[in-house]
This record gives C-alpha cells, sequence and structure tokens, in this order.
C-alpha cells in the first residue's frame, strides 16, 4: 500500500463523499484513489471553483467541505476563496500536495505555507509518512472544531512512498472531538436579561447563523410573538421568518426603506446566534438608538471596529430564547399594529419609482416574477454584486432552500456555489441568481455542470456592465464605459455548452420556461437583460445618488 492509499482511506473513514478537484502532478494520485474507492469527484475547470464549491457543500450538508488543487499555481489559484470560507467559518479540509522532497529543483516550488496563513486559513505541510494519516484526522478535528479551512501539503513523492505505518486507521474526527451539550444560560444573567426586555417597548428580534445552526427558529419566532417583537435576520440567514407578517427582513446594508425605518426605533435589539458584524448593524447606523442584547455562545462586546452590544446572555441559541419566553411577561402586541402590519405589506425593497428603459426590465420586477413563479422547494443561490440587493428579498424562499455566502464580496463564486449545492441536493434544481459580470469571471464551470449531469438553472440579470463599479463612476462624475462591455449573448454560449439557453425579453414567457424546466431538468440559462440605470438603495446610500 502506498501513502496515497492510506490517506484517501482516512478521508473516506471521515465520510467525505464529494471531492471537488482539479488534477495535477501533486494530488492526481490520492484523487485516483478517492474515486475508485467510492467518492463522488466533481472535476472544475478552474481550483478557485473547487474551494467555492466546496464553501457550498459544507454549508448544505453540515459537514466540512473537501477540494483538491495541485501544488505551486494551482494552489495560489485558491486565495480568493480561502479568506470568504475563513470569514464565513467554513470547515473545509484542502489536500493540495506540495513538489518533490527530493527534487534538487521544481518549477512548481513555492513556499505555500505563508500565502495560505495569510489569508487567515491553516496549512499544515505533511512531511512525516508514518504520522500522515493521523496528520488528516486532526485537520478534520482542526477544522471542525475551529470552523476553518485547513490546507494539507504532502510532497508528490512521499505520497508514492510504501506505506510504512501502522496498517490500522487512527480514530475517526468525531472520536477525537467532545460531545458537548447545548449551553444553558446562567440564571443571574437570565434575570438581568428579562429586566433589560421588560423595560423596552420596541423590540426588534435579529436571528443569525447560530439560530439556524441550533434549530433556534420556532423558539425566536414564540418568543418574538410573546414580547410583540418585530423579527429581522443577518444576510445569511435570511428566510427564516419568511412567512412571518411582522418580519421586517434583512438587517444591514440589504435593509429596505420599511426596516430601515423601523429598526431607527427599537429601543433594544434581540440578537439570537449574531456575530454582530459591521454590516449588519450598517456601521451602527441602522439602530442607533436600540440597546444590543445578545443571546450566544461565545458574545462579543466590540467587533469589527465598533461596540456591537451591551448586555449578553450566554446561552444556546434555542434553549436562551426558550429561557427568556419563560422569564418575561406577555408585551400584548407590543407595536405589531395595523400601521406596522400596512408599512411592511405594502413597501417593496427599492422604494423609489425609477422604471427601465424599452427594452430591459427593472431587476426587481425579475425577481418579484421569479420569486412568484419558481416553486418555493427548489435550492436558490444569491451570489454577490450589483444585482444581490434584489435576490435577497425573496420573500417566498425559506431560509434553508436559500445559500449565501458574501462575507469576502467578492464577486465570481456564482457558477461555484451552484455546483456545491446541486451536489449536495441532487434531487431538486439549484437556481443561481448573479449578474453577467461574475458568471464571466468563471463560464468555463457551464460544461463541468453539464459533463457531471447537475440539475442547474441560472438567471442571468444581464446589465452588460460590473454594476456596482458602474454607478460608482457616474457619481463620481465619470465615464461609466470603463466598466460596460456591452450585454453578452448568454443563450447562445450556454447552448454552446450543451445547456437550455433562452432570453427572457418577455416575463410573461417565465411560466413556460419553468414548466419546461421541471419536466427536462439539466442544465438551463436564462438571460433577463436588465437596466444599468437603475441603482439599488444601497448604492444610493453609499454613493449620494
Amino acid at each position: 500500500m502506498k501513502v496515497h492509499d492510506m490517506l484517501a482511506r482516512v478521508f473516506l473513514q471521515e465520510g467525505v463523499e464529494t471531492v471537488f478537484a482539479l488534477l495535477g502532478d501533486a494530488n492526481i494520485n490520492w484523487a485516483a484513489d478517492m474515486a475508485a474507492r467510492g467518492a463522488g469527484l466533481i472535476q472544475v475547470r478552474h481550483e478557485h471553483c473547487a474551494v467555492a464549491a466546496a464553501m457550498a457543500h459544507a454549508r448544505k450538508t453540515g459537514r466540512p467541505g473537501v477540494a483538491s488543487t495541485t501544488c505551486g499555481p494551482g494552489l495560489t489559484q485558491v486565495l480568493t476563496a480561502l479568506p470568504a470560507a475563513v470569514r464565513a467559518r467554513i470547515p473545509l479540509v484542502i489536500f493540495a500536495g506540495e513538489t518533490p522532497l527530493g527534487a534538487r529543483w521544481y518549477n512548481q516550488a513555492i513556499e505555500q505555507g505563508p500565502l495560505i496563513t495569510a489569508t487567515g486559513a491553516r496549512y499544515r505541510a505533511l512531511h512525516s509518512p508514518h504520522r500522515m494519516a493521523v496528520a488528516v484526522r486532526d485537520a478534520f478535528v482542526e477544522a471542525i472544531r475551529d470552523r476553518v479551512p485547513v490546507v494539507l501539503g504532502v510532497p508528490m513523492d512521499l505520497q508514492k512512498a510504501v506505506w510504512s505505518g501502522a496498517p490500522d486507521l487512527p480514530p475517526p474526527a468525531a472520536a477525537c472531538l467532545p460531545a458537548l451539550r447545548p449551553l444553558t444560560p446562567h440564571p443571574d444573567e437570565l434575570t438581568d436579561a428579562a429586566a433589560r426586555i421588560g423595560a423596552a417597548r420596541r423590540i426588534v428580534l435579529l436571528a443569525g447563523l447560530g439560530a439556524v445552526e441550533a434549530g433556534a427558529g420556532p423558539a425566536c419566532r414564540a418568543l418574538a410573538d410573546h414580547l410583540g417583537a418585530l423579527t429581522a435576520t443577518t444576510l445569511p440567514a435570511r428566510g427564516l421568518f419568511h412567512d412571518d407578517p411582522f418580519h421586517i427582513g434583512v438587517a444591514g446594508g440589504f435593509s429596505t426603506a420599511a426596516a430601515r425605518r423601523l429598526m431607527g426605533q427599537a429601543d433594544l435589539v434581540l440578537a439570537v446566534g449574531c456575530s454582530l458584524s459591521h454590516h449588519t448593524a450598517d456601521g451602527g447606523a441602522l439602530h442607533p438608538e436600540a440597546h444590543v442584547l445578545q443571546i450566544d455562545t461565545a458574545p462579543v462586546v466590540e467587533n469589527q471596529g465598533r461596540v456591537a452590544a451591551h448586555s449578553h446572555l450566554r446561552a444556546d441559541a434555542r434553549l436562551g430564547a426558550r429561557a427568556l419566553l419563560r422569564a418575561t411577561g406577555p408585551a400584548g402586541d407590543g407595536w405589531r399594529g395595523p400601521e406596522v402590519a400596512r408599512l411592511l405589506r405594502d413597501t417593496r425593497p427599492d422604494d423609489v419609482d425609477h422604471p427601465a428603459e424599452p427594452g430591459v426590465h427593472h431587476p426587481q420586477e425579475v425577481v418579484d416574477a421569479l420569486d412568484r413563479l419558481l416553486p418555493a422547494d427548489w435550492e436558490t443561490v444569491n451570489a454577490s454584486g450589483h444585482c444581490a440587493f434584489y435576490t435577497t428579498h425573496m420573500y417566498r424562499r425559506p431560509q434553508e432552500r436559500f445559500l449565501v455566502i458574501r462575507e469576502f464580496g467578492a464577486i465570481g463564486n456564482g457558477p461555484a456555489f451552484v455546483m456545491g449545492v446541486a451536489a449536495a441536493r441532487p434531487d431538486r434544481p439549484a437556481v443561481l441568481l448573479d449578474g453577467d459580470g461574475g458568471l464571466l469571471m468563471h463560464v468555463q464551470e457551464l460544461e463541468t455542470i453539464r459533463r457531471h449531469g447537475m440539475n442547474v438553472i441560472i438567471c442571468v440579470l444581464n446589465d452588460g456592465a460590473y454594476g456596482s463599479e458602474i454607478h460608482k463612476l457616474r457619481a463620481e462624475g465619470l465615464p461609466g464605459g470603463l466598466v460596460s462591455f456591452g450585454r453578452p449573448d448568454f443563450a447562445s454560449i450556454a447552448r454552446s455548452f450543451g445547456w437550455d439557453g433562452a432570453r427572457v425579453d418577455n416575463l410573461r414567457d417565465l411560466p413556460g420556461l419553468i414548466a419546461r424546466h421541471a419536466k427536462t431538468g439539466g442544465p438551463t440559462l436564462w438571460d433577463f437583460p436588465i437596466s444599468d440605470r437603475i441603482v439599488s438603495p444601497l448604492m444610493r446610500r453609499s454613493t449620494g445618488h
């Protein structure tokens, strides 16, 4: 047995079923072993997409995502994906390989460790063959425990050596991690929190991914009803309260005008399972008069350069919400009056009446039509870019069917994210909403999606430009043509990759297109020409439009 055989066995013992990879000299033997032993090997066309797809797969499955690249230039290609995974706290294990230790010279040799650690990820050079199996297991422990990507560098000549260690596998990561019970709140903290809540009059319950992971949605909903509070979520948790009539949507830069107005009046924000990032509070401008009470297993005072929370209840999100429900008196309807209900019902995400010019769509109209017509149980993936403000506000999409990863603010991840979701949820279509600029960064992955027979729909909101940049240039009085490149014929591009492709000039055609995909499945692309003159509310605030 060779070293790469043993390493594959360790990965498989960790429950790895899917690997996103681009093969080269430093990972080809290991990847072949993984495929021969039954792992699904999804071979992408760019290394960045391997890591980004593994991120989405991890978020959907709740298990560490696994990707693989070759050494040197293969690894340098992932340096944009890694900080995104670090900031989103997504556990990954990446088999990267290294150049041969025994070679006097190798043209792809590079100091890989400093590049990886600069992104915030961990790098583990595996240079001791008899410890490699344990080191791989430990990488899974580290990724799960610290919620971080771990990159493994295994020299290719050592991979091909005969395995000289013990023939038995080490205990899996699950055996090396403590079986922790959810954390209950301390009675004194609970008393203080209940008193703080009792003195408040206008409460917003803000839930984050911690609430999602703890299964705290129903408990948070019950607590909000009990207190007469409005509900809101962070961007990654959007959709958790999608059917609550007093849900004000996403808190932060993507907040609607109605949400900003209401949160500006709040005197208490109950932040349940939230990291309280700068964006979630819009730098403090979203709820300037509110006291923030954080319910979290690892509460903070300051975060990302500002005071994030004023008081704390250290507890699991679900158990903390349940305890507060018992410890507080009912507040009746709170500020859940008919005026607030009407405001939330009647205010559109973009409340400025700015019709699109002839021949193109308003992005809000496209998103509204897709939200209304796409089956609610289809998976939805929201990419980054100017159009992401509109695609965020798809109110019929529950959180468990909607993926958002945008902590690093990079466009171009959409095709990879939808591959990760499609691999994790092969039983239903996965719909990507992306801009033309982001899609073109990794349009080569259309071939990967077709080759692996993924059931994917890509909806391109095509403004013929880099949307955010064109609006920023215009706000500065500079020519928007610097980032305006024309509208590619995406339907023809898709068909050239073997996809079903259509340009959607009339939204009345959507029901037929959806029905056709529901019948046939497979890769499908719909190209929606949208206006490059309509500025999202987020961009209007940031540029002074």
